[in-house]
């Protein structure tokens, strides 16, 4: 019988994996001898801190990352008709979500094999529970342009398409350009256009705060340098 691929969360930071991961999840991830992940290094440090029970040297990790051809993806799928469960696991959050191990999962599903969902850490999810935004109805859109006059065009065509559908975007930056998006929201978007900003999601330094653009103005910037951060536009 071919194995199962696990999806698995991981902490979206240095968290304990226990204060952030249902026993269940976490005693499928110590179960488990054979791993695809975006970077070795720190899915040995995620297994480490999961307490796996045998040496790491014994564990296969493969990695799969945005430069992970199609065909080399579906040569990932190979633990897993031999007959072996494998851990799909993320740099933080949720695999295959804003993650390249969509690939994988699309090829296993190309394969009618089976694909199992862990429960765990979402900051998409988590920002949007706790931004007081519209829940019905809602969008990500990963990563906006970096280019000043491209991202002015998506932020007013995000916020146009909010105020059509009355739909929450969600949207992430590169942390250490938190700052030039969050200037860009100000200076783009409508005063009563609400604006969420979800920084350090589960960690001790979490900060979530939700106000109109107008408000945004009067008030200093968040302190959210380098820190990941996910924004959330309600028009």
């Amino acid at each position: 019988m071919p194995g199962i691929l696990y999806l698995i969360p991981v902490p979206l930071g240095t968290s304990a994996p226990e204060t952030v991961l249902p026993s269940p999840v976490l005693d499928i991830v110590r179960s488990l001898r054979h791993f695809v992940a975006e970077n070795a290094k720190s899915a040995r440090a995620f297994l480490k801190a999961a307490a796996i029970p045998v040496p790491l040297q014994e564990i296969s990790i493969t990695e799969l990352n945005e430069h992970t051809r199609e065909a080399d993806a579906e040569a990932l799928l190979a633990p897993l008709l031999a007959g072996h469960d494998v851990g799909l696991v993320s740099e933080a959050g949720c695999p295959a979500v804003a993650d390249p191990g969509s690939a994988l999962v699309a090829a296993a599903q190309r394969s009618e094999l089976v694909v199992r969902p862990l429960v765990g850490p979402s900051s998409l999810l988590l920002a949007l529970m706790a931004s007081g935004l519209e829940g019905q109805r809602f969008a990500f859109h990963g990563y906006l342009a970096a280019k000043e006059v491209e991202r002015t065009r998506e932020l007013r065509e995000l916020e146009a398409e909010s105020r059509r559908r009355r739909q929450t975007q969600l949207f992430i930056e590169t942390p250490y350009r938190n700052r030039a998006l969050f200037d860009a929201i100000l200076r783009t978007c409508q005063p009563a256009t609400r604006l969420a900003v979800a920084t350090d999601l589960t960690l001790s330094g979490e900060m979530i705060r939700s106000r109109p653009i107008a408000e945004w103005k009067r008030l200093p910037a968040p302190e959210f340098e380098r820190r990941p951060t996910v924004f959330l536009l309600l028009a």
